[in-house]
């Protein structure tokens, strides 16, 4: 039987890593297993879980609509998780990450540091804001996760 890899990117097999967080078996204990979960979540289309670990005081009444087209429009690649922010007893976080995905064929990237707030023993996805195009050097590890370095993969 091969094991299905987590689509996150932390080398963990889904069933034991993201899986329980989008089943609702387990809650993450920590920002940045918010965040891996919540990209997991649009690999797999999760619509679900991405509103309900989205903070309240955020929500959109359009939201399920909107997502459920950006979803079906949108390849997830890959995910590096760039820095990490927590003390180890806070209620807040902050992930800074580039996504890369495919849109109509065409690869792009979202580079975002994301804010996260824990409420009543729950993280949430607060905002988050936008940051310019990470620019990858040609020895850099590839933005697909195949391992090689980009001017040997994706050039």
């Amino acid at each position: 039987m091969t094991m299905q890899l987590c689509p996150c990117g932390s080398g963990s097999a889904y069933n034991t890593c993201c899986e329980p967080y989008l089943t609702g078996r387990a809650i993450p204990a920590l920002p940045e297993q918010l965040m891996r979960s919540r990209y997991t979540a649009f690999c797999r289309r999760e619509i679900n879980y991405l509103i309900a670990t989205h903070h309240p005081s955020q929500r959109e009444p359009n939201d399920r609509r909107t997502l459920g087209e950006s979803i079906r429009e949108t390849e997830w690649l890959s995910l590096r998780v760039l820095q990490t922010q927590q003390a180890p007893a806070a209620d807040k976080g902050a992930i800074e990450f580039v996504a890369f995905y495919r849109n109509q064929g065409t690869v792009g990237q979202l580079h975002e540091r994301s804010e996260f707030v824990r409420e009543d023993g729950r993280w949430y996805y607060l905002h988050g804001r936008q940051l310019p195009p990470l620019i990858l050097g040609r020895n850099d590890p590839c933005w697909c996760g195949s391992g090689k370095k980009v001017k040997q993969c994706h050039q």
